[in-house]
């Protein structure tokens, strides 16, 4: 909506009894639709991703607690390794089917190689924790992003249509309410979008962070436990 049509045009939509959202958007300026149009993708997507993460965290947290259950249950570590690499495993199942996996190669492959076994397995086990955690942290930052940034959007929005509800009373030389209305309405409308975009994405953000940093804290735990055993098989063998 240009300034003219807004002096123009205004009394009506008030004189109704307020706009809907989707008047709102409909008399909207071109450019403040725009912004609209953003933030309301930016919105559904955020939750599309939050509702994956949700279920990837809750998926890795689950494996976990049932990976950690059968390793510390006295089962034969071979034989936890044949079920486990017949499968998908993720995170700390992972990272132990990687380990193991090598230690096979090393031990089966060549006897004399014992000394270097060690360094290979932590090896195997760090590129395997760098691999797990960019799964489970990907596309986070397109919450970070959202988050920081949709506020901004939406503060556009809002200036430019105060822009046009000032340049709508030079145009009628009227500061009369049903004049300014449409450019405070449309200014307003934006800022919500943008809090309602940015603050879902904040606060995933912040609580996928924490469970990334308490998953990561878990499978080095492992890793240093896993990299004990390895020692002690090593000099069981030599």
């Amino acid at each position: 909506m240009t300034p003219a049509e807004v002096a123009q045009g205004a009394v009506a939509p008030v004189a109704a009894g307020g706009f809907s959202f989707f008047e709102l958007f409909i008399q909207a300026h071109i450019v403040v639709q725009l912004v609209m149009v953003g933030l309301g993708l930016a919105s559904v997507w955020s939750w599309a991703i939050i509702v994956e993460k949700i279920f990837a965290f809750r998926r890795a947290r689950i494996e976990s607690d049932q990976f950690e259950q059968m390793f510390w249950s006295g089962q034969s570590l071979d034989e936890l390794y044949a079920g486990l690499s017949r499968g998908s495993t993720i995170t700390m199942g992972a990272l132990f089917v990687a380990a193991m996996r090598e230690w096979k190669r090393s031990v089966e492959g060549n006897l004399r190689a014992l000394g270097g076994i060690q360094l290979r397995v932590e090896k195997v086990m760090d590129v395997t924790i760098s691999r797990e955690m960019e799964r489970l942290d990907r596309r986070l930052l397109f919450l970070a992003t959202v988050g920081s940034t949709a506020p901004f959007v939406g503060l556009f929005g809002t200036v430019w249509g105060i822009m046009t509800s000032f340049q709508a009373i030079a145009i009628s030389k009227n500061t009369n309410l049903a004049v300014v209305a449409p450019g405070i309405a449309e200014a307003l409308f934006a800022t919500a979008l943008g809090l309602i975009a940015a603050i879902p994405a904040v606060v995933f953000y912040n609580k996928f962070s924490a469970d990334s940093a308490a998953i990561s804290q878990r499978l080095y735990a492992f890793s240093d436990e896993f990299a004990a055993i390895v020692s002690r098989q090593i000099d069981v063998r030599t």
